[in-house]
């Protein structure tokens, strides 16, 4: 079936694009080799100071990141520049300055889930599903621009 074959052509297009744009946002996520146990397309990352994680692309087009050890406040930061405050019920100073906890948001226009799991040493866990590639890379990028503030010169 031609038809087929066209959208499985234009598909992997869209896969390849978004990893892309993913990779463009965030410089240290790196694909990784199918299989992955997961997502077709899923890239990794690793940055002693800064965290670990992965960031995936389902079959729906979603993107999904799952991130440890990131200092809370490039992640609160990142998503104070994205969405403003008080989206996750943090307190007045967000979630850079939130106490140990899990902070969650479910968009239910969109059926994104966020969930933040700040740690007593000040590192977060940051779990994002099922977003637009639109948003996540808007994401990625903000947590890029924060990570990259505190690093030496």
């Amino acid at each position: 079936m031609k038809a087929l074959q066209d959208w499985r052509a234009a598909w992997t297009v869209h896969e390849r694009a978004a990893q892309d744009a993913m990779g463009a946002a965030f410089p240290a996520l790196n694909p990784t080799v199918a299989p992955t146990g997961c997502c077709d397309v899923q890239m990794r990352w690793e940055s002693p100071g800064e965290g670990s994680g992965t960031a995936c692309l389902d079959d729906h087009g979603r993107a999904t990141i799952q991130f440890e050890d990131v200092p809370k406040e490039a992640v609160g930061q990142a998503l104070a520049k994205v969405f403003g405050p008080g989206w996750f019920e943090e307190g007045s100073g967000g979630l850079a300055e939130a106490q140990p906890g899990k902070y969650c948001w479910e968009d239910d226009s969109t059926y994104a889930e966020y969930e933040i799991d700040i740690g007593k040493d000040g590192l977060a866990a940051v779990a994002i599903s099922y977003v637009k590639i639109e948003d996540i890379v808007t994401i990625l990028d903000a947590l890029e621009t924060a990570l990259n503030e505190g690093r030496p010169i």
